[in-house]
């Protein structure tokens, strides 16, 4: 027999295993693929206007290292998820403990992983072959719009989910508001997704979260979701070992659209439909990518009331990177910030569930 514990730590040193060994083999075709930006920067900030900082604080790196570093992570998470399938429906039931695939717990995540890889991808080949932006951004929220109301109809309508958790209280009942309010939820995480900018920090960023998201799964029994969780953390730290200062390739859209768009499933998929609240710590848990949506919102206000910035940059691990510290610095930083979000996060989930 496997532990319930082993259930979840196997899947995620396999990811982790898979990253490692995938990772040299996808870096020299990057490369020889010259598949960067052809010109630094992002050209027009949001709110209108260039962005004259952040270009010059990048123009050197984004126009030399290879974007699309993403295809690490998802692409060991699904290899790792049809890996232990394939074992548990051809050998015997001793692998079957290892399979996290299943309707109520996983399916959503991983369809989430891999739509939001796809759609990221195609952005990616966009922005390196044409050199205009990949998909415009109206285009991407639309995606990840459209994602997040076919999940929430899916929760709503199959799984019968129409509330959201609330620590030490009932549940808070929605309705088929649930669906709306699940597309929101989606592309307020998404948008937080843009704090892939410096090396190693939205590898480590994220991959602490979803280890939040794994204990939080694990406390509520949902073991196979806590081991896809797992599995992409394991995932996301293989892919950090190759993107700590100096990074040989960077996440970009195609990892950042996976990942947000596999957080918001997973905090849903940890809510009541496991008796938990994984919505409601959401914001805490994501802090940083709440603090990115939230300073670039203020900045893009602050402009047009005030005519003039609020922050040097937005969003503001670049205002601190403006003021002149390290990129290494505001990296580790926001890594600890995570680590005690996340773990402020997990502790209130699991007291939520005390009888």
């Amino acid at each position: 027999m496997i532990s319930t514990a082993a259930r979840v730590l196997i899947p995620s040193a396999t990811s982790f295993a898979l990253g490692i060994a995938f990772a040299p083999l996808l870096a020299g075709i990057l490369y020889r693929a010259k598949a960067w930006k052809k010109s630094a920067g992002k050209g027009n900030g949001i709110g209108g206007g260039g962005t004259p900082i952040f270009d010059e604080l990048h123009k050197e790196r984004e126009v030399s290292t290879p974007r699309m570093g993403g295809i690490l992570i998802w692409a060991s998470v699904l290899m790792t998820a049809l890996f232990f399938w394939i074992l548990a429906h051809s050998l015997d039931t001793f692998w079957s403990a290892l399979d996290f695939v299943n309707r109520r717990e996983t399916w959503l995540p991983l369809f989430a992983l891999a739509a939001g890889a796809f759609a990221g991808l195609v952005d990616d080949f966009l922005e390196i072959t044409e050199g205009k932006g990949g998909l415009s951004l109206a285009r991407r929220i639309s995606i990840v719009g459209s994602i997040g109301l076919a999940a929430g109809w899916w929760f709503y309508a199959k799984l019968g989910v129409t509330a959201i958790g609330i620590p030490f209280s009932a549940p808070f009942t929605l309705g088929w508001l649930v669906v709306p309010f699940f597309a929101l939820v989606t592309l307020a995480i998404y948008a937080g997704g843009t704090i892939d900018g410096l090396d190693g920090l939205a590898g480590g960023v994220f991959a602490i979260m979803f280890m939040a998201y794994a204990g939080i799964a694990f406390g509520e029994g949902q073991t196979s979701l806590a081991a896809f969780a797992a599995s992409v953390a394991g995932a996301t730290l293989a892919f950090l070992w190759f993107n700590v200062p100096p990074a040989r390739f960077y996440m970009s859209e195609t990892g950042s659209m996976a990942l947000t768009l596999a957080l918001s499933m997973t905090a849903f998929a940890s809510d009541t439909l496991g008796g938990g609240v994984g919505v409601f710590v959401l914001p805490l848990v994501a802090f940083p990518l709440t603090a990115t949506v939230l300073t670039t919102l203020l900045q893009v206000f602050w402009k047009k009331v005030f005519h003039k910035k609020l922050f040097r940059v937005a969003p503001v691990h670049h205002h601190f990177e403006a003021l002149g510290w390290p990129a290494a610095k505001v990296t580790m930083r926001y890594w600890i910030i995570t680590i005690i979000a996340g773990v402020l996060g997990l502790s209130i989930a699991l007291l939520a569930r005390m009888p």
